[in-house]
């Protein structure tokens, strides 16, 4: 069973920097495009970064300039570094993975659980 797992998430001051990752576990898979979501309180989800298997990143305007996409396929990771962080940033976070399994020959999209970032001073 194919599991994505979300860490880094926390409480940071405006102007700060987080780092997210995400995990992919399971046995006999691949990966494709990755992602990076986001929902605040009261609004709908959002994207935020996708990355495609070949590295090559794309970013939501609000993000542009601040935050980056990157993915170790060695380790089935996906990473978002966040820098200059503002309250408006404040959501949880969710990763998604396009997944191909091997022995289905299926693909299909899996989410994280997701993890909170909060800027605030």
């Amino acid at each position: 069973q194919v599991q994505l797992v979300e860490s880094g998430g926390g409480l940071v001051q405006p102007g700060g920097s987080l780092r997210l990752s995400c995990a992919v576990s399971g046995l006999g898979f691949s990966i494709n495009a990755m992602a990076w979501y986001r929902q605040a309180p009261g609004k709908q989800r959002e994207l935020v970064a996708t990355i495609t298997g070949g590295g090559i990143p794309n970013y939501a305007d609000p993000v542009k300039g601040r935050f980056t996409i990157s993915r170790d396929n060695a380790k089935n990771t996906v990473y978002l570094q966040m820098n200059s962080l503002k309250p408006e940033d404040t959501a949880v976070y969710y990763c998604k993975a396009g997944i191909t399994l091997y022995y289905t020959g299926v693909a299909g999209d899996y989410w994280g659980q997701g993890t909170q970032v909060t800027v605030s001073s």
